[in-house]
């Protein structure tokens, strides 16, 4: 961890690292590059001929991967260091997009697409998430819930809003496939700015010595860490939860609204909108984090305010039908209470000494990954049995059960501090 004795410039007062700037302006270009096709490859391969559950194995094979890539970034960067783990993600992406593009998509042959467009799931968590995983060792703890807060609003501004303005406008331009191969040049000039024009040093070899160069350890290190700091464990398990109804809402909430009068548009329109609240939020919450403490926030903000604002969703239009205002302030709320986990992106490897920070992190980014898979499995699992009543209150139930997860995720000088009042308690 570095520490700033300098002046601080206008950029560390709002909370980003300013020698880690160029990173930022990299990540926020290249995940816009990443999530180009996010909001229409589906319905666009459907249309050419595909059926809705290949569409839905396609994406399914690219989450597989977008959560193997989110764990090895840690371990990967404290065995390789952060700008080769980067350079991985973006030759992953590069050699996934380009063989997707000429050789899968233009016959449909799946049999190629899904290997294909699954090798780009590489892509962005070994990018982005090593990036992140960066911030983590360069930022003063003072500044860290800030600056996870701005890495958050780069990285979803870029994924969810700025990907999806730009295809709208593009499609109609260049068309479909010609969207794509523009892709590969937010890639190119987002690794460009993050990687080279970023002048930041870190030497991973200083953040343990005893660990030499065993690059095997380095990755069973990723693993064995829930063993050795079980809070690791639990706060990847929190992050699961954190973005769980993120994948599941979409497969069956426009069904339930469209049914209380809210149509397919105005569920599209609200939907973009709680995520321009939430990334607004995620800087909120990065600053509120470091005033009121991560693990609070984490707890009271994120995971209760998720819970309430789930079973708002279901029973705001249940009882207020075709009331779109209501509908639409419940999912900005729900938008802005899910970036009240910000923090936990520096509560986490603040749990761990500097030696496994990687590996803590790599903890926390596959529990990002995994978010894909959970909150359709709950969906598939649960919907016939439970209905949307039951769902909603099974989602919001896990974020209940993550607030109460988050009081064990103490920081050490919390634990001593409390172990030392209560000596003092006793001596009284």
């Amino acid at each position: 961890m570095t520490n700033l004795t300098k002046k601080q410039s206008f950029l560390d007062r709002i909370g980003i690292p300013s020698h880690l700037f160029w990173g930022y302006v990299g990540v926020l270009i290249f995940m816009m590059g990443d999530g180009l096709e996010l909001a229409w490859i589906s319905p666009y391969l459907v249309d050419r001929g595909l059926t809705v559950q290949q569409a839905a194995g396609l994406t399914t094979a690219y989450g597989v991967t977008i959560a193997i890539g989110a764990w090895f970034s840690g371990v990967l960067v404290e065995a390789i260091g952060p700008r080769k783990t980067m350079l991985l993600g973006v030759l992953a992406y590069t050699i996934g997009q380009v063989l997707f593009l000429t050789i899968a998509l233009p016959e449909l042959h799946y049999g190629l697409m899904i290997p294909t467009y699954a090798v780009r799931g590489f892509g962005y968590p070994l990018f982005a998430y090593a990036f992140l995983v960066w911030i983590t060792y360069r930022t003063p703890s003072y500044q860290l819930g800030k600056a996870v807060g701005w890495f958050w609003f780069v990285f979803t501004g870029g994924l969810s809003v700025l990907g999806a303005y730009f295809s709208s406008w593009a499609i109609p331009v260049i068309g479909h496939i010609g969207t794509l191969w523009v892709a590969l040049v937010f890639i190119a000039f987002g690794a460009f700015l993050a990687v080279v024009v970023n002048r930041d040093q870190i030497d991973v070899k200083k953040v343990d010595e005893s660990k030499k160069e065993n690059k095997l350890k380095e990755l069973l290190n990723g693993i064995l860490i829930v063993k050795k700091e079980p809070k690791v464990g639990i706060a990847g398990i929190v992050r699961v939860i954190n973005q769980a109804s993120q994948y599941a809402f979409p497969l069956f909430l426009p069904i339930y609204l469209g049914k209380q009068g809210v149509s397919t548009t105005v569920w599209l329109n609200i939907w973009g909108t709680i995520f321009i609240s939430n990334i607004a939020f995620n800087l909120i919450f990065g600053y509120v984090g470091d005033k009121l403490g991560w693990r609070r926030t984490v707890k009271w903000f994120g995971a209760v305010g998720c819970g309430v604002f789930t079973l708002m969703l279901f029973y705001i239009p249940y009882f207020f039908e075709e009331n779109v205002f209501l509908v639409g302030l419940a999912g900005i709320l729900w938008g802005a209470c899910l970036a009240g986990f910000v923090p936990l992106s520096a509560l986490t490897p603040s749990l761990v000494g500097d030696g496994d920070k990687g590996a803590a992190m790599s903890i926390l980014n596959l529990g990002a990954g995994l978010c894909v898979f959970v909150g359709p499995a709950i969906v598939t699992l649960f919907y016939d049995a439970l209905g949307v009543k039951g769902l909603m209150w099974l989602l919001a139930g896990l974020y209940f059960i993550a607030a109460i997860l988050t009081n064990f995720l103490k920081l050490p000088d919390e634990t001593v501090k409390k172990v030392s009042k209560n000596v003092k308690e006793k001596i009284v």
